[in-house]
């Protein structure tokens, strides 16, 4: 049997088990990291497959294309809506949040493991960064959301916070082999890491985007990968500049994701299984790599350096990141987000990189920050869900959709099919699609009801558990977000869209949280012409407190047809 069909047996195998097991998490809440590792270290050396695995190279090797697989699928998924609310508190926490991770940890580590101060950093740099995939596959295994602004946080942290525990370690590994010192030059590798990361991803993304919606190939499956390809190159180019790889990936994904491109639900399908083989293929290959017997020796250290972490390390990150730049999350919100960080695959791959360098003690900090890992995932992996519920912050989640729509787009189109699913609790549930009040550009397509598909009518009454399909143009989800929410949210920017003027004001009122202070049984033309005393021409403006109702359009006899209904903040204009 020659080593390739070896190779492809035992990797086949390997893989159909990952995917089979993690109905485990499912079942039993087991995060999916653990389920995955365990597997790759019973298949090693001192495990039943007693495969021989000790190349930190090929292991290095496979955990960054994977990762740069994971974050490429992660920048895809990832919406405007999500960057919106959670940018600002996700970006000082994956770089100062990081930074106190990384110095807290890496001293207790010197403490703990008797290391030299730039080893301990060193350890501590490499277990720096969270790994909020698997937080979320552990919420979702057992029916737990979040807050939209607490879950577009942990989103968008996880995606970002990478680049800056990889700069750490490559830093202290320079500085330790006296490549660099302190100061403008760790500095200017760090400003290089991620100004020629986020230029290269962004560049390329922008560049791939117009070739994908040009190229106008005759394959449509070849569109996955002309979108896979694109984000290597970021990788790539960003890499060969000496910026940050990571970095540049997952922003070129987050273009990509988020601009109109051909094929676009087969793009996002395929790169979310890749990214789940990849997961699958890294865990095994880094629990391969690990030998049971070294992790036992490093175990009473190991929890001490954990019980840091975890209790202390990433709390006082969350507080020094959060509280003082007036982001405004509340004590619960503080609380779980010290709790969710839940290390991963990118700990892992870096505690390879002081193996391939030869530095002392890397097998022992290796086995630390592996036993670490499998700590965090364990203990803050099976208990985030309840903590989650303890805080109060828990939110319902969303069924499963029994059908899903999609628009098979070949050419650029300026629309996206988008699904809710009403709740038992939600504002929308036994109301009639007529009295729903959407904006312009969004209109309903269809509504799943069990195994029934229903064409909706303005006489369909929307039932709790179904699933509301709507076809909606750029720029319109938010405000059909806010139809859809369960609870009426507060504005936080001001906003204008068009409506049609025969919604009455109640209906208006109910389904975005808004008060005009006007008769709840007049249509909004009833409104326009009793507040302006006369017959309306366009552009006609209503003042109406923080609200204002612009006519866009009349007919012959005086009529208003379409209106804006425009949302002013405390000091707008």
């Amino acid at each position: 049997m020659f080593l390739i069909d070896r190779i492809i047996l035992i990797g086949s195998i390997l893989v159909l088990l990952g995917i089979v097991s993690s109905k485990l998490s499912t079942r039993f809440g087991l995060p999916v990291l653990v389920i995955f590792l365990g597997l790759g270290m019973l298949a090693g050396s001192e495990g039943l497959g007693g495969i021989p695995f000790d190349d930190a190279a090929v292991a290095h090797g496979v955990g960054t294309l994977a990762l740069a697989v994971i974050l490429l699928d992660g920048g895809l998924s990832t919406s405007w809506e999500s960057i919106r609310l959670g940018w600002r508190p996700a970006l000082v926490l994956s770089t100062l949040g990081v930074l106190v991770t990384a110095v807290v940890t890496g001293y207790a580590a010197a403490v703990v493991l008797g290391l030299s101060l730039e080893q301990g950093l060193l350890l501590g740099s490499i277990v720096g960064s969270t790994d909020a995939a698997a937080v979320f596959a552990a919420l979702r295994s057992r029916g737990v959301r979040l807050p939209r602004r607490l879950n577009a946080t942990l989103e968008m942290e996880s995606g970002s916070n990478d680049p800056m525990a990889i700069f750490l370690t490559v830093g202290l590994m320079e500085l330790i082999g006296g490549r660099v010192g302190l100061g403008p030059s760790l500095l200017g590798l760090f400003v290089n890491q991620m100004v020629v990361g986020a230029v290269a991803g962004l560049v390329v993304g922008l560049g791939a985007v117009g070739l994908i919606n040009r190229i106008n190939l005759e394959v449509a499956g070849l569109y996955p990968g002309l979108v896979g390809a694109s984000g290597l190159l970021a990788y790539g180019v960003a890499a060969a500049l000496g910026g940050s790889g990571f970095l540049a990936i997952y922003l070129a994904g987050i273009v990509m994701g988020n601009r109109p491109m051909v094929y676009r639900g087969g793009v996002l399908r395929f790169h979310d299984a890749w990214a789940w083989l990849a997961q699958i293929v890294m865990f095994v290959t880094l629990g391969l790599l690990s030998f049971p017997s070294r992790l036992w020796a490093v175990a009473g250290q190991g929890l001490l350096l954990a019980g840091v972490l975890v209790l202390v390390a990433r709390p006082l990150a969350v507080v020094v990141s959060l509280v003082p730049f007036g982001f405004g999350f509340g004590v619960r919100e503080l609380g779980l987000l010290s709790w969710v960080g839940l290390k991963g695959a990118v700990p892992i791959t870096l505690a390879t990189f002081p193996r391939l360098a030869g530095l002392e003690g890397a097998d022992g900090i290796f086995d630390v920050v592996f036993f670490v890992v499998l700590v965090s995932a364990l203990i803050q992996g099976w208990t985030i869900p309840a903590v989650a519920r303890w805080l109060g912050l828990e939110r319902a989640a969303e069924s499963a959709p029994p059908v899903e729509l999609e628009i098979h787009a070949l050419r650029p189109v300026d629309g996206e099919v988008v699904g809710y699913t009403v709740s038992a609790r939600s504002r929308l549930a036994g109301r009639l699609v007529r009295h729903l009040v959407l904006p312009d550009g969004a209109v309903i397509a269809l509504i799943a009801r069990g195994q029934e598909v229903i064409p909706p009518h303005g006489g369909t009454r929307i039932l709790a558990g179904d699933h509301v399909i709507l076809v909606v143009r750029p720029g319109v989800k938010p405000l059909v977000d806010r139809v859809f929410a369960e609870e009426a949210e507060a504005w936080t920017e001001p906003v204008e869209f068009g409506l049609r003027a025969s919604a009455r004001v109640g209906e208006l009122e109910d389904c975005y949280g808004v008060e005009l202070g006007a008769d709840r049984s007049w249509t909004l033309d009833e409104l326009v012409r009793a507040r302006l005393g006369r017959r309306p021409r366009l552009g006609d403006r209503v003042v109406l407190g923080p609200l204002e109702l612009r006519v866009r359009a009349v007919d012959g006899a005086g009529v208003v047809e379409r209106v804006g209904l425009v949302v002013r903040l405390a000091g707008g204009d």
